[in-house]
């Protein structure tokens, strides 16, 4: 099976030497986004609220430069810096997964890139 890298300016480039996905056979595994504006490349700060929700878009927008949606994925991986932000994070995280929502993990980090509240991985079926 192929690895196939996925790069898109709709999200936010690497912070290091790794791609925003890998594409191989009907999968797509994101890398883990963080509150990072693509226009910008700043990182956006606010609570956890506001930051749930550009790291979804982040990630959104990379499973649709792999040829999928967040209705394709299958499993998620939610980091967070404080788990007693796990109810607002919860909030926003189900606005965006409004059907039937994927397997999900969550975990306290010591510390996220760029000192985030939130960082999330996803892995999804392609579509296209």
């Amino acid at each position: 099976m192929r690895r196939e890298p996925v790069k898109t300016s709709n999200a936010p480039a690497a912070l290091g030497p790794y791609s925003q996905a890998i594409k191989v056979g009907e999968f797509v595994y994101t890398s883990g986004q963080v509150a990072i504006d693509p226009a910008t490349g700043e990182f956006i700060g606010g609570d956890i609220a506001e930051q749930t929700e550009r790291v979804l878009k982040n990630v959104a927008a990379v499973l649709e430069a792999a040829g999928s949606n967040l209705d394709q994925v299958v499993k998620t991986l939610v980091f967070l810096a404080d788990m007693n932000d796990f109810a607002a994070m919860n909030e926003v995280y189900g606005k965006f997964f409004t059907g039937a929502p994927p397997a999900r993990s969550t975990v306290q980090a010591a510390r996220l890139p760029k000192d985030a509240r939130i960082e999330i991985e996803a892995v999804a079926l392609i579509t296209k």
